[in-house]
């Protein structure tokens, strides 16, 4: 099940594809461990694509689909040793959803700014079955659209410094601010 991206229109979607030139263009695209050969060679083509037409569900399709991620993995065990494992069966959703997310909070951002705008709001853009009180605390949250975008610019394949996304299947995104009202009543933001 794909995240609701409640803010994806054509401007966000062109700032996305830009963000993934410029970190293909600066040698700084993750690519996922996870990823086969092909699956290396593939992403920032498909990446880019997701972005520019499809969403996270279709990213994860094409990833099964093309067979681009490895079977099995190496895993290092408290003792030191390392052990190979199966890759999880939600292998592709994690990786699709985590990485178009974060083009999409970037993309956001880029908008944000460029329109004026100093803020994005964290919202649950997907429905979680146990979702973690860590991430329920960030909801309605707003943050500075500027540090969010430098955080997830320079933060590839670790989780962000300011915490969004809050890591694999979190069901977080952001959104622009929605409307609020003043004490007076008067409708203030979007």
């Amino acid at each position: 099940m794909s995240i609701e991206y409640q803010s994806l229109d054509a401007r966000v979607r062109s700032a996305m594809t830009h963000e993934v030139d410029r970190d293909q263009a600066n040698g700084v695209l993750y690519l996922s461990p996870r990823l086969t050969e092909e699956g290396v060679r593939a992403w920032p083509r498909i990446l880019r694509e997701a972005c520019e037409h499809h969403d996270d569900s279709w990213l994860a399709d094409t990833l099964r689909s093309r067979n681009l991620l490895q079977a099995k993995e190496q895993r290092r065990l408290s003792n030191g040793k390392v052990s190979i494992a199966q890759v999880p069966n939600n292998a592709a959703e994690i990786l699709a959803e985590g990485e178009f997310n974060r083009c999409y909070a970037r993309g956001l951002c880029v908008e944000v700014l460029a329109c004026g705008e100093a803020e994005v709001e964290v919202c649950r853009g997907k429905d979680v079955e146990n979702p973690r009180p860590e991430s329920q605390a960030m909801i309605g949250r707003r943050l500075p659209a500027s540090a969010l975008l430098d955080d997830l610019r320079t933060s590839q394949g670790i989780e962000p410094a300011l915490g969004l996304p809050k890591g694999p299947n979190s069901g977080l995104t952001v959104r622009r601010p929605t409307q609020t009202h003043s004490p007076r009543g008067a409708v203030v933001g979007r």
